[in-house]
Order: structure tokens, then sequence, then C-alpha cells
């Protein structure tokens, strides 16, 4: 079969399309052919030598994709088989194609277990989301809007700030600018919850948050967050929570009972999502400029 590996760390110039032995299938061990591979931050971050990797090199980046049915969370999907231990398929109902399903399952649950687990979002409620343009940023925004909260989406274009007004944000900043003062004129007293994937913003938004309010850190776009203070939480009464995707699908039913509720929130018209781009397995280093440039808006598949 043909896969996007790389041999060694770095930017997209060391991904390579190259011939690899088939997976084998095993007890409670399924071979999955992929039609639409997601593309997420999480495999920049593998080549970037930023996770760690198990075996030697070559090594398949890839944790999300589709064919008959969909694979959330199984390594070595950029590839044109994957195997996958049956606990983490996910069957795909009539109405959500293959594509659908590679282009939200993986950013779509993690958008799930931030609005349900690390902070239970209620009406009324005052968000910040970062990226909001991003892959999670625009479904988050949805389901925030969806659950009654009001939204500040930050983002680094005005075409992204578009976006993210369309997907439901009431206020948007840009996040290259002072939005710590947009967000005091939106917010006055500040943010009952600020969603922060880029890291290095960590700081920002626990300024951003209200006496009593809550920063839920999820990833790190933009590099290492600095070391927090935790006089800073004390101060305030502020909660910083981390956010981790692997920690809420431990078992075959928290994935099927969570994705069951993201293909309701599709079906239902609350959730939307947009494909930024489809690229050839081929042109995968193409993919992962595009994906860390991030002048894409939705998601980026990889198409076998």
């Amino acid at each position: 079969m043909r896969a996007l590996t790389f041999s060694r760390f770095g930017d997209p110039s060391v991904l390579e399309l190259r011939e690899v032995p088939d997976p084998v299938a095993a007890p409670d061990v399924a071979i999955v052919r992929t039609r639409a591979i997601g593309l997420n931050f999480a495999d920049a971050y593998r080549r970037q030598g930023r996770y760690h990797l198990a075996g030697e090199p070559p090594w398949i980046a890839g944790y999300e994709a589709a064919g008959e049915i969909a694979v959330a969370a199984a390594p070595f999907a950029n590839a044109e088989l994957v195997a996958v231990p049956v606990d983490h398929l996910i069957a795909l109902p009539d109405d959500i194609s293959d594509e659908l399903a590679a282009a939200v399952l993986l950013q779509g649950l993690t958008a799930d277990y931030l609005v349900h687990d690390s902070h239970s979002l209620r009406a009324g409620e005052r968000v910040i989301v970062h990226a909001a343009a991003g892959g999670v940023g625009l479904l988050l925004v949805q389901l925030a809007r969806a659950r009654g909260a009001e939204v500040l989406g930050l983002a680094s274009s005005e075409a992204k700030r578009a976006a993210a007004r369309e997907a439901g944000a009431t206020h948007t900043s840009d996040s290259r600018g002072n939005w710590i003062a947009a967000e005091a004129a939106a917010f006055p007293g500040g943010a009952d919850v600020v969603y922060d994937s880029i890291g290095t913003t960590v700081i920002d938004s626990l300024r951003a948050a209200r006496t009593g309010g809550t920063v839920v850190f999820y990833g790190m776009a933009a590099g290492t967050p600095p070391a927090v203070d935790p006089r800073i939480l004390m101060d305030r009464s502020l909660r910083l929570v981390g956010g981790d995707l692997w920690n809420v699908l431990r078992t075959a039913d928290d994935r099927r009972l969570r994705a069951g509720r993201l293909f309701a929130e599709l079906r239902d018209g609350r959730l939307a999502v947009a494909i930024g781009e489809r690229f050839p397995l081929a042109r995968g280093a193409d993919a992962h400029r595009a994906l860390e440039d991030r002048d894409r808006i939705g998601k980026l598949l990889l198409v076998p």
C-alpha cells in the first residue's frame, strides 16, 4: 500500500509518499480501506517530534479516516489501509458520508468534550474561542451557540472572522491585535470560560477570564505555553483546566455515544462542517504547509 511517511523530524519537506507493507488483520483488529483522511495539528506535532512516536522509522502519521466505516483515534491513518482495533471503529449512518466523517470526527469529538466535560457550558455564559475559524474553533463556536452561550471569536484575518460570525460568534476580534481590550468591551467583567488551543496565549487567556472563571487549555498551535504561577489562579479564584480527547475516548461505548451525539448535531442542523481543501495523499507535504500557514478556513482532507 501507499502511505505518507517521514523518517526524520522536521518541516513538511520530510514527508514522503512511499510503498510500505500492508497492515495485517488480527483478532479484534480490522483493516479499513480509507477514502478520506482528516488532517490535524497533532499530525504536524508528530512530524516535528513534539509527540511521542512508537516503533522505528519510517513513521506514518494520522489518527482519523473513513471508508465504509470511520476510524477515530487509531494511529497510522495517513495511508490507503489502516489496522484498527475493533473497539475504535465507528459505524457511519447512511446520511453521514465518508468525507464528512473524516472532516468532523476528531475535531468534532474534541469540541463535544470541551462543552460537556472540560466546562459544562450553560445558556447565557460568555465564551472566548481562540482560533475561532480553525477546524475545532468553528465547531466549538457552533456548539457553544447551540447551548445559548455568547461567543467572542478570535481570528487572524477578516475572512476568518467573517467565518466565525457565520458560525454564530456574537463578537469577533483580531487575534494579532489588542483582543484583550475588545474582550473587555464585549464582556465587561471578563469571560466565564476561555478555550485556548494556541498555547503561547495562556497568560492572556487567564487575564481575560472573570474572577472565578475557567481557562481550558487543549492545544499548542503556536508553541509551548509559558509556565503559569499558581498564585495567578489563587488571586482571582481562576481554574486552569487541561483537555485531551484521549482521556474521554476510553471505551467503544465512549466513542459511539459521543459520535452519535455529534452526528445528531449535524443531522439537526445545529452543526455544519466546512471542508477547506482536499489534497491527494501524494501532496501531503502541501497539505501540512497549508495547515501550518493557517490560511485555509475549514477542515483539510487527504484523499488516497
